[in-house]
C-alpha cells in the first residue's frame, strides 16, 4: 500500500530523483569512455543500489522520475510512491518536490539522487536525525555539488540563482544558508558518479 500524507509512518520523507534508464540518455559523460550500453548498465546498478540503501529506512519514499513513470520496475515495491518531476531547471524540480511534501504534513524531508555509490543507509538516517537540531542538512560532493539536501521548512532560496551541474552549487548554497542565518550541518564529502574514473574509484572504495 502506498503511504499517504495523512498516515505517514514517521513524519519523515525521502525524495529520490531518478532518470528513466534509456540507452543514450543516462550517464552521458560516463558513456564517452565506456560506451552507451555500459553506461546504461552502470546506471541500472546505481538505481538498484539506491533502492537497496533506502528500502529499510523508516520514512516514506517518493521516487520522482525525470520523464515518465515506469509501471513495472524496482520502484514498484511496497513503500515507494511514484511521481514525475515538474518542469523547469533542477532547482525548480527540487523545490516543487519539497513543496509538495512539506505542504502535506511531512516534518523532515531529504532529497537524494541516484548517482552516489558511496551513500549509505546510515548516512541518510543520520541526516534525518540531524534535522531535529538543524534547519538544513547538506552532503557535499567532490565535484562541487551535493548528493543530499534536507530541510524542515520550505526555503525557496536554496533552489534559486544556482548554476546547476557546476562546481559552485555547494558553495553557493552554503553562502545562501549563512546569509539567511540558518543552522546547518554538512555531512562527509562523497563522490557522485559522473565519469568512468568516478565509478572505478567508488567501486574500489566500497569493495
Amino acid at each position: 500500500m502506498e503511504p499517504t500524507f495523512e498516515n505517514s509512518n514517521s513524519g519523515s520523507a525521502i525524495i529520490i530523483f531518478v532518470r528513466n534508464p534509456v540507452l543514450g540518455k543516462v550517464k552521458t559523460r560516463l558513456a564517452v569512455t565506456t560506451g552507451e550500453e555500459k553506461a546504461l548498465s552502470i546506471y541500472r546498478e546505481l538505481l538498484q543500489y539506491t533502492f537497496d540503501i533506502t528500502e529499510s529506512i523508516n520514512a516514506d519514499k517518493f521516487v520522482f522520475y525525470a520523464d515518465s513513470i515506469s509501471d513495472d520496475d524496482l520502484w514498484t515495491a511496497d513503500g515507494f510512491v511514484k511521481r514525475v518531476q515538474s518542469k523547469g531547471n533542477l532547482g525548480c524540480k527540487m523545490k516543487d518536490a519539497f513543496d509538495e511534501l512539506l505542504n502535506n504534513g511531512y516534518k523532515k524531508v531529504v532529497i537524494i539522487g541516484s548517482d552516489c555509490f558511496e551513500l549509505t543507509t546510515v548516512i541518510i538516517d543520520g541526516a534525518l536525525k540531524k534535522l531535529d537540531d538543524y534547519d538544513v542538512v547538506i552532503g557535499p560532493a567532490k565535484d562541487g555539488g551535493y548528493y543530499l539536501l534536507g530541510t524542515k521548512k520550505i526555503f525557496p532560496f536554496l533552489f534559486e540563482n544556482k548554476q546547476w551541474s557546476s562546481d559552485s552549487v555547494y558553495s553557493k548554497t552554503i553562502e545562501d544558508i549563512k546569509t539567511h542565518n540558518l543552522l546547518f550541518h554538512s555531512l562527509e564529502i562523497l563522490t557522485d558518479i559522473d565519469t568512468e574514473e568516478d565509478w572505478l574509484k567508488s567501486k574500489k572504495n566500497t569493495s
